[in-house]
């Protein structure tokens, strides 16, 4: 059963920073996760903008009841800047949201129930000179670790399970319900009000010719976004597919991966009704490839490189822009109770308008540990 529970315990929500760079803490009773995230572009010439950088701390604390209940509560600073070609810097730093999530084992080993509370402990409401920054911010093709400092808070219930498929293959599904609280976003505006968020998700993992799959494949309905309760932002569902691929090369093991979110076109836009504003298909794509070589039994070298693209449009799609991301971690298992990972990557690629390219480069260095009990 341990590659049904591997899908048991990851198929509701998707992993944050520190969770994706620690996948686990084993049987510790108490885990405690932070870091540093350093990151940025600088633009050529055709954007309003001429650099952009944000640092992040994030900081997680788990808990094990027993064998059936898991406790969380994750939270992080950041501080964000983007310099204009003006002359001009536009700031924000604050607390982000908070999550307080409870995992419990209903059916150990089958079902696993999930309650995420958001508080909002955010900066969620702004002056309306700094949505610029969050415009940049938001962008998927740069994949910015904070693209948000916070909203209403809002609430998560959720349900898995996982089922051996034969000897060696495992299936798993889950389902998960989120509504979000209003909040007032732009100072002096009206309270917006997110749509409900609905997930489905199926997941399947085993051997295949000596080598590993994990694929996966999730869908998200959308209601739609309504300001001062009169307009209203309509966004087309989204799908999800994903997977990876692992072999072994000698010592080392080698992981191909990829994914592909497409949304939608929007349901149920009236026709006749003013302030109904469609949100564009769109799709971003990532595909990459990472080389994980154990140097001591407490070193891993880890290169990687992934391709990340973005494009949208209402008939025909558009490419916003493309980044080839190529890095390297270095994790380091510091005894047996804290470990730590350091990673640095360089970007370089293109943001696309019409009929104008922009050039873009920029670092990611970060340093996360965690220690457990």
């Amino acid at each position: 059963m341990k590659r049904a529970f591997f899908l048991l315990i990851g198929v509701i929500g998707a992993a944050g920073p520190l969770t994706a760079q620690f996948p686990g803490a084993g049987g510790a009773n108490t885990t405690l996760r932070s870091g540093v995230v350093f990151e940025g572009y600088t633009f050529g010439s055709g954007l309003a903008f001429k650099s952009v950088h944000e640092l992040t701390i994030p900081v997680a604390v788990v808990q094990r009841f027993g064998d059936r209940l898991t406790v969380d509560v994750s939270s992080a600073f950041a501080s964000a800047s983007v310099k204009t070609t003006s002359g001009s810097t536009l700031d924000l730093s604050g607390f982000t949201d908070t999550d307080i999530r409870a995992a419990y084992g209903a059916i150990p080993g089958r079902l696993l129930v999930t309650v995420v509370g958001t508080v909002p402990t955010g900066r969620a409401q702004v002056a309306d000179t700094l949505l610029p920054l969050f415009g940049v911010l938001a962008t998927d093709v740069l994949d910015f670790t904070t693209p948000s400092f916070g909203g209403g808070g809002g609430v998560t219930g959720g349900a898995s399970t996982a089922f051996k498929l034969g000897n060696n293959w495992a299936l798993g599904a889950a389902g998960s319900f989120h509504h979000a609280g209003s909040f007032v976003p732009v100072v002096g505006q009206g309270a917006l009000t997110p749509g409900n968020d609905i997930r489905l998700r199926l997941g399947v993992e085993g051997p295949l010719g000596g080598k590993y799959l994990r694929g996966a494949l999730v869908y998200m309905l959308s209601g739609r976004d309504t300001l001062s309760g009169q307009s209203s932002s309509f966004s087309g569902d989204r799908l999800l597919l994903y997977g990876t691929l692992s072999l072994p090369v000698g010592r080392s093991n080698l992981s191909f991966f990829g994914f592909n979110l497409l949304r939608l076109k929007a349901r149920g836009v009236p026709t006749t009704a003013t302030g109904a504003v469609r949100v564009p298909r769109g799709d971003v794509f990532t595909l990459g490839a990472r080389l994980d070589r154990p140097l001591t039994p407490l070193l891993t070298l880890s290169p990687h490189v992934e391709l990340r693209s973005e494009s949208a449009g209402d008939t025909t799609f558009a490419q916003l822009g493309v980044l080839v991301r190529p890095g390297v971690d270095l994790r380091w298992r510091v005894g047996n109770q804290t470990a730590l990972v350091f990673q640095g990557l360089l970007a370089f690629g293109s943001l696309h308008q019409p009929g104008l390219t922009i050039s873009t480069t920029g670092p990611k260095l970060a340093a996360y540990v965690e220690w457990s009990r």
